[in-house]
Order: structure tokens, then sequence, then C-alpha cells
């Protein structure tokens, strides 16, 4: 867990920073506030931060719900070989950074929950529940890997669960502190975009290397030596 958390956390802020998510924050800001179409750098930020922080909610409910599942399941291969398990994953984990760099055609459609929930902070956690429902090509890909860490791991649904929050953590406290400083956060957003495409490298450039270090056996490798090191050097105080 203590080297999932990080790639779980970078995997998410790299998720928020994608062109799938990114140009799309102004419209999101502005729909859960019930102040789509306005200026948005003029209005009430306790009102956006509400409907954002109700948003973030929302989706965090529907990928930590898929985490336990996927932590349970990993409980019950923790039998099976766990390194012919963590191979096929690393596969898995590259061909996602394969998507998530524009490759694989069928993956780069787009699935949605089309409910359109109402504008405003009722419909904020709605809005977000169908957010987590629903496939993008540059959310998929990271969230996906996320999920192979907690199976090859063997964990619980209850480390499932939290691994996944570590993910949402990444994905949602950007729009968080965009939300309390929007004119800061929408020039911030505007550098982003800019720098979008190399953006999109780094986060399947580094889906990929995760992958090739579970293929190799090397993610195995710092986990044991890691483990090893708590065993024998870290004494808690109680």
């Amino acid at each position: 867990m203590l080297l999932a958390i990080p790639v779980a956390l970078l995997a998410g802020l790299v998720s928020f920073l994608s062109p799938c998510v990114l140009p799309l924050v102004p419209g999101y800001l502005g729909y859960v506030s019930g102040l789509a179409g306005a200026d948005l750098q003029n209005q009430r930020r306790g009102r956006m931060f509400a409907g954002i922080g109700l948003f973030v909610v929302g989706f965090s409910a529907v990928f930590m719900l898929i985490g336990a599942v996927f932590g349970q399941l990993g409980a019950w291969l923790k039998g099976a070989d766990a390194a012919w398990v963590t191979q096929v994953l690393g596969l898995v984990v590259i061909l996602m950074g394969v998507v998530f760099l524009g490759g694989m055609g069928w993956f780069q459609n787009e699935a949605k929950v089309h409910a359109k929930p109402p504008a405003g902070l009722w419909g904020a956690p709605v809005l977000g529940i169908t957010f987590g429902l629903g496939w993008a090509p540059c959310i998929g890909p990271t969230f996906s890997a996320v999920q192979t860490l907690v199976l090859s791991d063997g964990a619980s649904a209850a480390k499932g669960a939290f691994l996944t929050f570590v993910y949402c953590l990444g994905l949602g406290v950007p729009f968080l502190l965009i939300a309390l400083g929007v004119r800061r956060g929408l020039g911030a957003l505007a550098f982003f975009r800019r720098h979008r495409r190399g953006l999109q490298w780094f986060g399947g450039g580094m889906l990929i290397v995760l992958g090739l270090l579970m293929v190799t056996g090397q993610w195995g490798a710092w986990i044991n030596q890691l483990q090893f090191w708590f065993a024998g050097e870290v004494r808690l105080p109680i």
C-alpha cells in the first residue's frame, strides 16, 4: 500500500489534468452551482465550493464502491500464484497506458449515463454519480490501473476502497481548489490546456512504466523490500 498510495494519488491528478476533464471544469463549476452561463469569477465561491464538493462526493462514492469490490476480489485471489496474477495485471496496465496515449481506437469512445440531473446543488451529487459510472479514455485507464494495484496487492474490501479514495483525492481536490480561487484557478487551467499533450504523454508513460514494473516482477520486489524493512526496522510506539 505504501507504494500504491502515491501512484493512486498521481493517477487521480493526471486524470484531472487530462483532455477529458480539464476543458470541462468551468462547465462543471457552473452546472453544479446553478450558475451555468454566468461569469464564474464574480459569483459566490461558497456556493461553487458546496456544489463541487457534492459532485466530488458523488463520483467518489461510485469509485470507492468499485474499489471495495476489487479489493474483495484481490482477497479471494490471495491464494493464487501472486507473480502470475501481477504479470497479467501488468499487461493490462500497459494496454491502459496505450489507451491513455490515444491508441486502441475502440477504447477512445466514451460511454456515459445520459441522465441529466437538475443544475444546482441538488443535482450536483447525481451529476457526480453519472460521472463515476461512465467511461472516458482519459479517466478509465488511470482508474483501471489503480484497481489492478488493488487486485495485485491481495487486499481487502476496506483497503481497496481506501486506495480508490486516494485516487479520488487526486481527482477531486483540484476541483475544490479551483472552486475556492476561481480567478487564479481558471488561469491555471489555461496553462495546463496549453500543455495538455505533454501531460497526456506523461500520464500514458507513467502507466506503461508501472505495467512494465509489474510484468518484470520489480514492483513485487519493491513491495517485499518494504515489508522486510518495516518488519526489521520500524518500531511502533504502542
